[in-house]
């Protein structure tokens, strides 16, 4: 729909009616994966665009009125804004969709979704594919509705000490400059509704975000309505606090179904993006049996013949458990009216391998929907084997855990020039046919020495914004020598760049490449062949172990031996993470094996050319061909054994081919690697094959069950 209520959102500031779209622009993320959305706004002034840190709303706020009205005067801007806005009216009221058969409505549950840094509410990577594949059902055409929480808190904003010790400050929204819509009731006010089954009451007002042509629902406690304790459930992103986090879950779950409901908001297909949100699956039970009057056992049925759960865990330990006394608290009214008694309802989050610890939420999720899938290959044999005492099968190839292998938004995480590079290789019309091997194979007529400049150009921006960050830092704060090379000022863009940047977590191995610190050395200080390396990434607030790697890994950066040749780039997010999957030479990926479920960080930096090095796990054994990348290790993990393996392959793969230049001076067997990347890794790990996965598997077989004839798309 175009056009929107004034009164929804006072951000936007009064627009002259020949730029009134501009508005519309802004409040739909929709620019942030066009890129003549993006330039139309750094038009208006280039300075404050980056100021405002590509925040659309940020940048309107801070003209005058008085430039505001110069716009619909300046004719280069409003040649521009006419395209753009034609451009955007036509994807949102068009009805051309990539698939051939359209399924039910979808509801997208998931605790946080990584779409533009002026919305932090994400912390990492499953934020980011659910940004992701709410991105991609917009460019499909999909019924998808999205549903999450405001968090008005965040997640933690990263800042380093001098002594390499992570601290956090709260990341919190800006309501006034952020991409968000208050959805108003029937009076006109902001919308407050109460969550069901909650005693003492919480209420949650609802906010949206228009994510092209899908909406995105958030939850917010932080209300006047709530009392201080209750105010805090949304606060933050992964609350330590066990009783909060299940009253968090209670409200994403319960509370997102019922808000479905208010707004009149119909769906027939359930996705559950991990555990968090799974307690909407009793809210659709409750719902079946009052307002459809089917009993429990055909509600149970029903609802498991809809639901489809995503797992991303590769251990039972990494799911959350509350105790049956916590469960007790809060349902002990509910499951009266589920026609439950305590025993029958805490069963369907009972793990059979540990039956005493209480209430799993991954084991709720598997058990209570029909579709399961673990997010690769190499994760569902896994999943297989950590849950099969859930189901009644000795074979694990017989235990009906699926997997769809996660994947990229491309015209989100594609460079812009690159984009625009391969839009005159392959036809600006490649986007359509993203998911086809064969139109990639055109990238090989794109020359080296085009895609080196862009590649080179890339890195140049990386190093300069990772100096003028440190040069902020230093002109806030005054900041030692010592910690300015630390964090990256004397990166140098001539030199080979291995970048590793991810959580910092133990499984994830982050300090492995700082195992032999003086074999690291001859390999960074080479004098003909240097190598430089950046690390990025934050440890969860509660993560002990996590914070010691990275400090560790600061001081490192800190040694005058490695001569700045290191840099750790603080506070890693949306932002950062495009700079450096478009700027770096190698992407480093070092998990233990098997403790990757999927990882996409690699296949961000690979579209982008950027070349992958990794143990076999997560993605990599399925996007691993040989000539696209670098694998090492073995099938099992060792410390010693990968870290000597990583080495080896540094100097003896990595560094020769980057530094043997041909006779154009530009190295041709590089750019060969570059090229098969881009071509093997877009096609078969874009969210386009995802959601194509999701709908083959799931959506429209759940679809012929219960919509039949489905209608045909024409």
């Amino acid at each position: 729909m175009i056009g929107r209520d004034p009164s929804a959102n006072i951000a936007i500031p009064s627009l002259p009616d020949e730029i009134a779209g501009l508005g519309d622009i802004a409040l739909n993320l929709w620019w942030t994966w066009n890129p003549h959305g993006k330039n139309l706004f750094r038009q208006i002034n280039p300075y404050l665009w980056k100021e405002s840190g590509e925040n659309p709303i940020a940048l309107l706020k801070s003209l005058s009125d008085g430039q505001i009205h110069q716009l619909p005067r300046t004719e280069t801007f409003m040649r521009e804004y006419r395209y753009v806005y034609a451009k955007f009216r036509e994807y949102m009221q068009d009805e051309t969709v990539y698939h051939e058969k359209e399924p039910l409505p979808i509801a997208y549950f998931c605790a946080e979704y990584g779409l533009h840094h002026s919305i932090p509410i994400y912390s990492g990577g499953l934020g980011f594919l659910a940004g992701d594949i709410l991105k991609e059902s917009s460019d499909m055409g999909l019924p998808v509705v999205g549903v999450g929480f405001m968090y008005p808190e965040g997640y933690v904003r990263q800042t380093i000490g001098s002594d390499g010790w992570q601290n956090g400050a709260n990341e919190t929204i800006d309501k006034d400059v952020a991409p968000i819509e208050r959805i108003l009731d029937k009076d006109g006010n902001h919308l407050v509704m109460q969550v069901p089954f909650i005693d003492p009451p919480v209420f949650t007002s609802v906010w949206k975000v228009n994510v092209g042509r899908v909406t995105l629902y958030l939850l917010d406690t932080d209300i006047d309505q709530n009392d201080p304790w209750d105010r805090q459930i949304s606060s933050h992103l992964y609350t330590p606090d066990m009783n909060q986090r299940l009253r968090q879950q209670i409200v994403l779950g319960i509370g997102g179904y019922r808000m479905l409901e208010i707004l009149g908001i119909e769906y027939s297909i359930l996705h559950l993006n991990e555990g968090h949100p799974a307690f909407a699956l009793f809210e659709v039970v409750r719902s079946c049996m009052e307002n459809d009057g089917m009993s429990l056992e055909d509600a149970i049925a029903h609802v498991k013949a809809t639901s489809i759960f995503t797992t991303h865990t590769p251990l039972q330990a990494a799911t959350d458990v509350y105790s049956f006394d916590m469960m007790s608290q809060y349902f002990s009214d509910y499951w009266q009216r589920l026609q439950m008694d305590k025993e029958r309802f805490m069963s369907f989050g009972i793990n059979p391998d540990r039956p005493s610890d209480g209430f799993n939420m991954t084991v709720f999720g598997l058990k209570m929907c029909d579709y399961r899938n673990a997010v690769s290959k190499k994760h569902r044999d896994v999943t297989r084997k950590i849950w099969k005492n859930i189901f009644d099968h000795d074979n694990p190839s017989q235990i009906p855990i699926d997997y769809v292998t996660n994947g990229v938004h491309l015209p989100t995480w594609l460079g812009d020039e690159l984009a625009g590079e391969i839009d005159k290789t392959l036809g600006e019309e490649w986007q359509k046919l993203q998911h086809n091997p064969d139109i990639w194979l055109r990238l090989d007529e794109m020359s080296d020495e085009s895609i080196w400049d862009l590649h080179y150009a890339y890195k140049v921006r990386m190093v300069n914004f990772i100096r003028e960050r440190v040069r902020r830092k230093w002109a806030d704060e005054g900041i030692d020598p010592l910690v300015a090379m630390a964090e990256g000022v004397m990166l140098d863009p001539d030199v080979l760049t291995i970048c590793f940047a991810r959580r910092m977590t133990a499984y994830k191995r982050p300090d492995l490449i700082l195992h032999d610190l003086d074999r690291l050395d001859k390999i960074i200080n080479n004098f003909a062949r240097p190598v430089q390396i950046i690390f990025a990434g934050k440890a969860h607030p509660a993560d002990m172990e996590g914070k010691k790697i990275l400090q560790r890994i600061f001081k490192t950066a800190q040694d005058p031996r490695f001569r700045g040749r290191i840099g750790f780039v603080e506070d890693y997010g949306e932002e950062v993470a495009k700079y450096l999957v478009r700027g770096a030479d190698v992407w480093l990926n070092t998990p233990l094996i098997p403790m990757e479920a999927c990882g996409t960080s690699g296949m961000k930096a690979s579209v982008n050319g950027t070349i992958h090095c990794s143990t076999l796990d997560g993605w990599w054994p399925e996007g691993y061909n040989g000539k696209n990348g670098w694998a090492f290790g073995g099938d099992t993990s060792s410390d010693e054994a990968d870290a000597n393996a990583l080495y080896d392959t540094i100097e003896n793969r990595i560094v020769p081919l980057f530094y043997e230049l041909d006779e154009r001076g530009v190295p041709s067997g590089w750019i060969g690697m570059m090229k098969e990347a881009i071509k093997s890794v877009s096609p078969h790990f874009s969210a386009r094959r995802m959601m194509r996965d999701y709908l083959e598997k799931f959506y429209l077989p759940i679809s012929y069950k219960f919509a039949d004839p489905i209608k045909e798309r024409k």
